[in-house]
This record gives structure tokens, sequence and C-alpha cells, in this order.
């Protein structure tokens, strides 16, 4: 149920974009780094939706990844854990109290 919500948010919001474009066909100059270029708005909102949309699903791929390896080595050293056999505790002794020495008056 998650899953399909947050596909049909996504696909509202690229609709919105799509129509909202649709109805701009003006011409912009885009400046970015090395140099600058006319788009039409329509088609510069299309292409900027869908590269943060990559560059989101693969910022989240990346942790999704990191924590299952996490996952995976937890649960390797669990398993090998689990295989050890326990180390026998030692009950410790109760110490002793000595009585305390009184030096004798001179």
């Amino acid at each position: 149920m998650k899953y399909v919500l947050i596909i049909l948010l996504v696909l509202v919001i690229f609709i919105i974009s799509v129509t909202f474009g649709a109805h701009n066909d003006q011409v912009v100059t885009f400046n970015y780094l090395l140099a600058q270029n006319q788009f039409r708005v329509s088609t510069l909102l299309t292409s900027l939706f869908a590269a943060g949309f990559v560059i989101g699903w693969v910022i989240c791929g990346l942790f999704c990844l990191r924590t299952r390896v996490a996952l995976m080595r937890a649960e390797r050293k669990v398993k090998r854990l689990e295989q050890q056999p326990a180390p026998v505790e030692a009950i410790p002794s109760v110490p002793t109290r000595t009585p305390p020495v009184v030096a004798p008056k001179e």
C-alpha cells in the first residue's frame, strides 16, 4: 500500500509538470556550469524532473545497499557467535576479610 501511494504521488507530480510545461511553450535561456543553451520550458521541466528522480533513486539505492550489507555482516557475526561454545564462567570467590593490623604503642 505504501509503494502504491508513492508511485501515485510521483505520477501526479509528473502529470502536473507535463501539463504545466505543455501550456508554456516559451523559450528560455538555461545557464549551466560550462555553457548556456536555449530550451522550451516544457522540455527543461521534464528533463530536470527526470534527472532529479533518477538521482534520488540512485541515492536511495546506495543507502539501501549499505544497510543491507551491514545487516548481512551482523547476521553473519551473530551466526558465528551462536556456533561458538559458551565460555565457562568461574564462580567468583568470596573475599576474606583480614583483621586490621594495630601497631603497638611505644
